[in-house]
Order: C-alpha cells, then sequence, then structure tokens
C-alpha cells in the first residue's frame, strides 16, 4: 500500500469531524439534562446514569474495537460507529421512560467509543513523526465541536420551542457527513502492524509495564477531572439563573485554541511540565466555580478551569504513544477506556448522589412540607380541568406529592428524598401553576448549591494529579527528560 492511494487530508478529516459528533453527543446529553429531570420525574442519580451512561458505554467499545482494530480493519470500526450514533440518536428521541433514554445514551456512546477506538491510531500512523502534536490537533474538535453545538443550544433556546429531542438532530448532522468522508477510502495498516510488532508483545507492554498502569490511573483522574464538572456544569449553573450553556461554550472554545497550540507549550514545557500546570490550574477552576453565583465569575472560573483541564486527554493518548510504541492500538483503547469508564461509572453518578445528599442539607424541612401542602391543595382544580397526558402528568404528580408530605410531617426533623422527586414531579406536570413557580424557587438555589459542592469535592482529584505529574516532572528534570521511544 503506497501513500498515493492513501488520502491523508481526508481521513484526517473525516477524523476530525468524528471526534466532533462525540462532543455533539456530549452536548446534546448536557443540555437536555434538566428537560429530562423534568419531563420523566427523574431524580439527579437517574439523570447522572443516563449521563453516565453517554460515558461508559464509551469504554466498552473501545477496549473491544481497539484491541481487534488491527485485525478487522479501521474501515469497519468507522462505519460501526455511524450507525451507533444514528441509532442512539434515534432511540432517545422516541424514548418512553428512564430505560429507553439509558439504552439510546449508552448507544451513542458506544458510538463515541468506535470513533477513538479507530481514530487515535489512524492518527498515529498517519504523523508518526508528530504523534502528541496531532492527537492533540485531532481532539481539538471536541471542544470545537462543543463550540459549535452550543451556541446552536443556546440560541434555539432562546428563539424556539423547548423540545429537548431536537437538540439530539446536532448528532445526526456530522455523523452522516464522516460517515461519508470515510466512504470508499483506503485505510492504512497500523503502526504497530507496519513494524512488525507481534500481538502478544503488545500484550506485555500495555498489562506488564508499570509505566503503562501510572499511565491508565492518571488517565482515570484527569477524565474525571475535565469531564465529569463538564457534563453537571450547565444544569447546576441553569439552577441559579446562570446560562451554563455559555460558560460551557467559552471553556470550550478556550480549550479548541489551547490544543492548536500543543506543538509550541510541549516544546518549551515538557510533556510533564504540561501535565503538571495542567492539574494545578484544573483544580483552582474547579475550586472557583465551586464559589461562583453569577455569570462574570463563572466565566473567570471556567477560563482556570479551561487552561487546566485543555491539554489532559490528549496529551495522555500521545505521551502514551511516544512512551509506550509497542502497545499499540491495545494500549490508545485502554487508556480511553479506562478514562471514560471512570468517569461513566464514578464521577458522573458520584457527582450527582453528592450533590442529592447535599440538596436536602440546604432545604427545611419545614418549607418542604409547606410547598409539598401547597401543590396537594391547588393541583385537584388542575386536574379537573386536564386532559389527555397532561392529566396523567398532573394526576401522578399529586399523588407523589401526598405520598411525600405524609412521610415528610411524619419526620420534621430532615427533608426526604421521595419530597425532592414530588416537588420535581409537580414542577414538570404544571409548570405555569403557583405551586410548581414556588417549588421552583425553593430547588434551584438548593440545586446550584449542590452541585456547587460536588465540584469542590471533585478538586481533590486534581490534588492528586500534582502530585503525581510533579514527581515525574522532577524525575525528568533529574535524569534529564524523558525520552520519545520509537518502534524498532
Amino acid at each position: 500500500m503506497t501513500d498515493v492511494t492513501i488520502n491523508v487530508p481526508r481521513l484526517f478529516a473525516g477524523s476530525k469531524i468524528a471526534i466532533a459528533t462525540t462532543a455533539a453527543r456530549f452536548i446534546a446529553i448536557t443540555s437536555i439534562m434538566a428537560s429530562l429531570k423534568s419531563s420523566f420525574g427523574l431524580n439527579n442519580e437517574q439523570v447522572g446514569w443516563i449521563g453516565g451512561a453517554g460515558l461508559w458505554g464509551f469504554p466498552v467499545t473501545m477496549l473491544i474495537f481497539g484491541s481487534l482494530c488491527d485485525s478487522i480493519g479501521m474501515r469497519i470500526v468507522l462505519r460501526l460507529a455511524v450507525l451507533a450514533h444514528l441509532g442512539g440518536a434515534v432511540i432517545m428521541i422516541f424514548a418512553n421512560g428512564f430505560a429507553m433514554l439509558f439504552i439510546g445514551s449508552l448507544l451513542l456512546s458506544m458510538g463515541d467509543g468506535l470513533v477513538q477506538a479507530a481514530c487515535n491510531p489512524l492518527t498515529v500512523t498517519l504523523y508518526a513523526d508528530r504523534k502528541t502534536e496531532m492527537i492533540n490537533k485531532l481532539h481539538l474538535w471536541f471542544p470545537g465541536g462543543m463550540v459549535i453545538c452550543g451556541l446552536i443550544v443556546f440560541f434555539a433556546n432562546k428563539f424556539m420551542a423547548d423540545v429537548w429531542q431536537t437538540k439530539l438532530v446536532l448528532v445526526l448532522v456530522p455523523a452522516a457527513i464522516y460517515g461519508v468522508l470515510f466512504r470508499g477510502q483506503v485505510f492504512p495498516a497500523s503502526e504497530r502492524v507496519q513494524m512488525g510488532v507481534s500481538f502478544s508483545q503488545m500484550f506485555r507492554e500495555t498489562f506488564f509495564r508499570p509505566l503503562f498502569l501510572l499511565l491508565l490511573l492518571c488517565m482515570a483522574l484527569t477524565s474525571s477531572v475535565e469531564l465529569g464538572p463538564n457534563t453537571w456544569l450547565t444544569p447546576v449553573l441553569e439552577s441559579a439563573g446562570v446560562p451554563g450553556i455559555l460558560v460551557l461554550v467559552w471553556i470550550s472554545l478556550l480549550m479548541a485554541l489551547l490544543r492548536q497550540l500543543a506543538g509550541p507549550m510541549i516544546q518549551r514545557v515538557t510533556l510533564t511540565g504540561l501535565l503538571l500546570c495542567s492539574a494545578l490550574l484544573s483544580g483552582l477552576g474547579l475550586l472557583g466555580l465551586s464559589y461562583t453565583h453569577g455569570l462574570w465569575s463563572s466565566l473567570a472560573a471556567g477560563t482556570i478551569f479551561a487552561a487546566g483541564v485543555a491539554y489532559f486527554w490528549p496529551t495522555m493518548i500521545g505521551a502514551t504513544a511516544e512512551w509506550v510504541p509497542k502497545g499499540g492500538s491495545l494500549a490508545l483503547a485502554l487508556m480511553g477506556g479506562v478514562g471514560m469508564a471512570a468517569v461513566g461509572l464514578i464521577a458522573t453518578p458520584m457527582m450527582g448522589k453528592v450533590a442529592d445528599g447535599q440538596i436536602h442539607k440546604y432545604l427545611t424541612a419545614a418549607e418542604t412540607a409547606d410547598c409539598l401542602q401547597q401543590i396537594a391543595e391547588d393541583y385537584p382544580a388542575l386536574l379537573s380541568k386536564a386532559q389527555d397526558k397532561r392529566k396523567v402528568d398532573i394526576e401522578n404528580a399529586l399523588q407523589s406529592a401526598r405520598s411525600a408530605l405524609d412521610a415528610q410531617l411524619a419526620d420534621t426533623e430532615s427533608v426526604k428524598p421521595r419530597s425532592i422527586a414530588a416537588l420535581r414531579l409537580a414542577i414538570a406536570a404544571a409548570p405555569e401553576s403557583a405551586a410548581a413557580q414556588a417549588a421552583g424557587r425553593m430547588l434551584g438555589p438548593a440545586e446550584n448549591y449542590g452541585g456547587r459542592i460536588a465540584f469542590r469535592w471533585t478538586a481533590l482529584l486534581s490534588v492528586m494529579l500534582v502530585v503525581i505529574f510533579g514527581g515525574l516532572f522532577v524525575k525528568d528534570r533529574v535524569t534529564g527528560g524523558r525520552q520519545r521511544l520509537a518502534i524498532q
């Protein structure tokens, strides 16, 4: 296979659009989380599982197809990615409850994993002499895609009816585009295959090399610091009246610009120095976000956070490709898979759980009982006038409020989780009612407080990263720097 038969610019362009599709999926899921909570009466933990499903399905496919990518070919993997992105979006659009929402989100994330399983080794192979730089330029299309899609969502919210299903169209369009770009193209064999490294050698380099195992741990921590808070950023800030999607767009724009400058940055401060600075800034940014109350303070804290997390994901992938080259596509797949598994199975659900726990502490039992009492008194009149689905929703909200009120009056010391769920159902069923608006005014600050405390806890992971990357940086300074390895 010669270079003439391989259209490098088109393959890289398709890879960038594929990465942008994963960003579109991320924006679509994060922008509808609040709507899903109100439309289906979900609690924060359930919404966290839906957001998490959009992350942990990623490692399943990435681990499986990343290790098989050399055998079945990048073309097949990317065809499956297109099908997963299109199918997942359609399932969520027609979902009737938590189960279908979860399955659709899971399928979408599997599409993300398939994209990463193929596009990372493809880029490393196409640009073997500039691995980390080009991986950063590939992955700038994740925050770049979030900027584009985030602005679309922002203006759609301003000028269109709030129909959450329409936001999933953001995934359908780029998925179709990258499918067309890859169609009929010749793909190169991976770098490992070209250099004759056996599967057993690749296996040993991944599972039995201490440096790679340390990189895996760091990947779990860096991805949790980056993607966990980003998943919750929009709903947390919007609960306080701050346009969270604009803050997310600003963070994403900065990340895209910084990744474009990855080459000069790495030459100036080295890989380990760049990762150490990133850990410090990400922790400070999260701490700042946990204390913000308005748009400008959120933008300031978000700027520091963006500068911190911009280089985490692509630089960890690039460092693995340079320091553990014989690990091949398996090493890259394990890095991405472990990173996303940590976010989907641990970071995102745990942030939701922390937020729910803080909500109960923020509210008082007395004001919660008063709000439930108002719902129990006002909603029978609304029920008598309602029809079809609205009638069912109001009836469910009324029954939930009465049940929660009985439990709340029996224990006046603390706010019960079922009380929070009942308030959310009431808001979703009749948002225009005085009782629902009172519930919203009470829940909004509590939701914001819980989310900000979750940011504060997540900042502790940055402290761990400072210790690890600081140790690697000092070692490199003492030994004269870490050498870029190549397959012999």
